[in-house]
Formats: C-alpha cells, structure tokens, sequence
C-alpha cells in the first residue's frame, strides 16, 4: 500500500514540476501532457474543464457479455430434458431458459443503476448494506418467510424470482470490508482494534450461513474478508493467525458434521461401491460427462449425462455438460476467460489504489477475488479437484439472485474503471 502512494506521489510530483515550470510544455501539446498509467493513455485537461465519465473497458464487458451468453446457451441445453421427469413434468422445456432470461435483465436494468451511483455513495453505504444483508439471513431462517429446498432454507420468494440473501452478503461484505479497511489505516497494525471486529462481523456472518446450511457462500465471504484485509496491509503475524484460526474452524466443521465427513471420504474414492450411488453420486457423474467429452466434445445439444443423470446440471454442474459437449477446448476456454476477468478486475483495482482511491481499488479488488475464488471452486468440484459443494459458476450457472449480483458487482467494478479514468485525465471522480 505504502509503496502504491509513494509511486502516485512521484507521479504527481513530475506532473506538477513538468506543468508548473513554464507554458511551452502545453503551449506545444493544446491538450496537456499525456499521462500513461496501467496500460491506459490519456491526456490531462485543462484546470477548468468539467469533470464527467468517460468510456468503460470494453474488453471486460465484451467478455462478461460472452460469459452471459454462453451460459445462457448452456443454461438451456443442459435444462432442455427436465420435463421429462415426473417431478418436473408441469414445466416447459423453456422454463428454465425463460427464468434464466428474466434474471439476465433484470440484473441487466439492476447494474445499469448501479453504474450511476458514485464510490463515494457506496462508502456511505457500506454499513447500512451489511447490516441489511444479516437482517435478511435471519428473515430468510424464519419459517413461511424463508423457502426450503432439498433440506436447505437459503431463499425468499419475490414472486418473479427467489431471492437468496447470501449473495447480497457477498457484495455487502465487499463493500463493508474496505469500507472498514480505510476507517482502520491508522490502526491497522493493532490486533484488537483492527482485525478482531471484522472477524467478528464474519463470524456472525458465517452463523446465520451455516444455520440454513451454506458452507459454500459462508467460505466465499471469509475468503473475500482475508483477501481484502490482507490487500488493505494488515499485519502479516495477524493475517497469518487469522487464516490458521479460520482454517481450524473449516477443519471442525467438518470433522463434527458427519456428512460433510461422508463428502470428503466420498471426493476421496467417488467410484466405490459405498460412494457411488450416495455423496459421490453427482462427482462421478460430473467425471464422467467431462470424460466423454475427449478433445472437442460430443457437441451442443448432445450431452447424454444432463438426460436425468446428473442432479443440478444447470446449476452447480453447468461445467460439466460443457465439458461433454465442447470437451476439453470449451473447458478450456471457460477457464482463460475466468483468469482474464480476475486478472483484469484486479488491474482495475491497483490503479485506483496508486490514484489514492483505497476503498474503490479494495472494493474491485474485493469483487476480483469473489468471481476468482468461485469459479475456481466451482470448476475444481466439477474436475474432481476439490470435494463437491453447492457454489454456482459465476456469470453462467442458472439462479436469479447469483446472477444479479454478480451483475451489480461488474458494474461496481466499471464505475470505478470509469472514474479511473475521470480521475487521470485530471477531472474529480
């Protein structure tokens, strides 16, 4: 950190030593001195200009586009067959398709006005949205409030779409954390005074998420609240305790859940006779379909597994089906384009942080490991990699709330890119 705001000062000093000492400089260049900063080239104006946003990176929508719209498509061939069984036989073979398209615009229309509102209005709200999103995870606990499935009380119906308030928790831990990061700068190296009430805050958090149960979103949060305090210059001795701490509480839940034990055991050896038809079930159908799909796959449309062999196609296993119809080259092209989003969304972030814009280079930075980190779980259960857990793919997977989120937080990550630029052509963001 302290080295990104020693570049920045440098920078600003050069600027200001280079303007400052005559006028041939903007005599020679009407538009002033053409600034470079992270592979981006813009040219300073004039003191008095107005400050407005400029263009967004049209890469990283083009490629959030093409995400979008590949798991729509996969959305719909991996969900084609479901009316087939009984439990599903009143839906349409579009249903799925149909819902999937709702959720895409109205996170659509969601993102659009979440690009309008500032960072400085986000950093106002990071604490009230926190505290909503934990009134919602006990609201969601109660029953004829909360709706059940398969065991799991995790959503509120909204009607059009069912509302699942860990993923506002998700964006809502974001937020609060680097909104917290930036309050503690001054502390950050005190233990009791900077990292024990935001691993308060998690650990409040991860109860109401185990309650439903959902390891999966509550690991999600805590990796995200480590990420971004590590990132926002905590103390390593206390980063590295925190980790062991919550790395020992993981271990416990497992060991004092027997049938998160039986899932462990399971991923260890999913094709035994004991596994097979059990908690190893979805994993050796998941290899399966990713085996058969060789090189270039079976093609779309003719993956054999979604045929009411594998549970939650569409959903957590959407990986899967394209790993059977596109085979190893469409796997692998869903994995570079997760890389380069991450990869790209951390960018975005560093260049705030070097623009002195800590709480909106943390919050990129915060989104950047929330995609990063699920996908990367989602595709290590799909491949075996990592024992099964019910975390969708960002951006493809079937679900309404998922999607609009992970919509809101692009969006979040493009006001800041936008401002960004605002911020290096010499406007105020």
């Amino acid at each position: 950190m302290s080295e990104s705001l020693t570049i920045m000062q440098r920078l600003r000093q050069g600027f200001s030593g280079l303007l400052g000492g005559t006028g041939s400089a903007e005599a020679a260049t009407p538009h002033g001195l053409p600034v470079n900063l992270g592979g981006y080239e813009f040219a300073k104006n004039s003191p008095g200009a107005a400050a407005r946003l400029h263009g967004v990176d049209q890469a990283l929508v083009w490629v959030v586009v093409a995400l979008l719209m590949w798991g729509m498509i996969m959305v719909y061939s991996a969900s084609i067959a479901m009316p087939d069984n009984p439990r599903f036989a009143r839906y349409a073979q579009t249903h799925f398709l149909t819902r999937h398209i709702i959720s895409l615009v109205l996170g659509g229309a969601v993102s659009v006005l979440a690009f309008q509102v500032p960072m400085e209005t986000w950093e106002k709200w990071a604490r009230p949205m926190f505290v909503t999103a934990l009134v919602l995870l006990v609201l969601v606990l109660i029953p004829f409030i909360g709706k059940g499935v398969n065991g799991a009380r995790r959503w509120i119906s909204l009607g059009v779409m069912n509302f699942q308030p860990s993923e506002l928790a998700k964006l809502a831990t974001i937020i609060y954390a680097a909104d917290y990061m930036v309050r503690k700068m001054d502390v950050k190296e005190r233990f009791f005074k900077a990292v024990w009430p935001m691993g308060a805050a998690v650990a409040l958090t991860g109860v109401l998420l185990l309650a439903e149960p959902d390891m999966g979103a509550f690991m999600v949060i805590a990796i995200i609240a480590m990420g971004i305090l590590f990132l926002g210059g905590v103390n390593a001795k206390m980063f590295f305790m925190i980790l062991g701490i919550l790395v020992f509480a993981f271990v416990m839940m497992i060991a004092m859940s027997p049938w998160r034990r039986e899932r462990i055991f399971a991923y260890l050896d999913p094709f035994s006779a004991e596994y097979a038809l059990g908690k190893g079930y979805q994993l050796s159908h998941s290899l399966i379909a990713i085996g058969r799909g060789e090189i270039f796959g079976v093609g779309l449309g003719g993956s054999v597994e979604k045929l009411h062999w594998l549970p939650e196609a569409h959903t957590d296993f959407l990986l899967a089906v394209i790993g059977e119809e596109f085979g190893l080259v469409g796997v692998t092209v869903a994995i570079c384009l997760f890389l380069w989003l991450a990869r790209r969304i951390m960018v975005i972030g560093r260049q705030a942080i070097q623009l002195d814009n800590v709480f909106a280079g943390l919050v990129a930075q915060g989104v950047g490991i929330w995609i990063g980190f699920q996908a990367f779980i989602n595709m290590g259960v799909n491949l075996g990699a990592l024992p099964t857990k019910g975390l969708t793919l960002p951006l493809m997977s079937y679900g309404g709330s998922a999607i609009m989120m992970n919509l809101v937080a692009i969006a979040i990550v493009l006001r800041i890119d936008s401002e960004n630029k605002q911020l290096m052509r010499g406007g105020r963001a």
